[in-house]
């Protein structure tokens, strides 16, 4: 399934982007002009195609790599961003899927730190490939622990 959290993305975007053009279209219908509502929909619709678009590249910019003493994960589809979370300051691992993740088949590696700048998350994942990488996360947090 590696396209399904592309349609995650594209989903709840165009969720949102419809919501926001109906809801704001209404508005501007009852206190403004049809002509402001008609281009709010039209906006609307652009940020949905343009947000549709995207979702395709978030899902590809999204990486992750497990080395012998740290988690590299990489993200990031106009601004690339490397975090780097040694197996030691590892404190909490878990795996989380809300009702469309669900639905998917996909699920979120949470990994939480002592530097709360430092939380991350492995996005994307099948459930199962998700419950494995928590496991195995969480052994090596516990075999690299610096006792704080």
């Amino acid at each position: 399934m590696p396209t399904a959290l592309a349609w995650y993305r594209r989903l709840l975007t165009t969720a949102g982007c419809l919501a926001a053009g109906v809801g704001g279209g209404v508005l501007l219908l009852l206190w403004g002009s049809p002509l402001w509502s008609g281009i709010w929909a039209a906006l609307a619709l652009v940020v949905a195609a343009a947000l549709w678009f995207l979702a395709g590249l978030f899902q590809r910019s999204w990486g992750y790599a497990e080395a012998s003493a740290e988690l590299y994960l990489t993200y990031g589809v106009l601004v690339r961003q490397l975090v780097v979370v040694p197996y030691g300051r590892m404190q909490v691992v878990d795996v989380t899927a809300d009702l469309l993740e669900q639905a998917l088949g996909i699920a979120t590696v949470r990994v939480r730190t002592a530097a709360s700048t430092a939380d991350t998350r492995v996005v994307g994942l099948p459930l199962a490939d998700a419950v494995q990488l928590r496991d195995r996360l969480a052994a090596r947090s516990e075999s690299f622990s610096t006792g704080l």
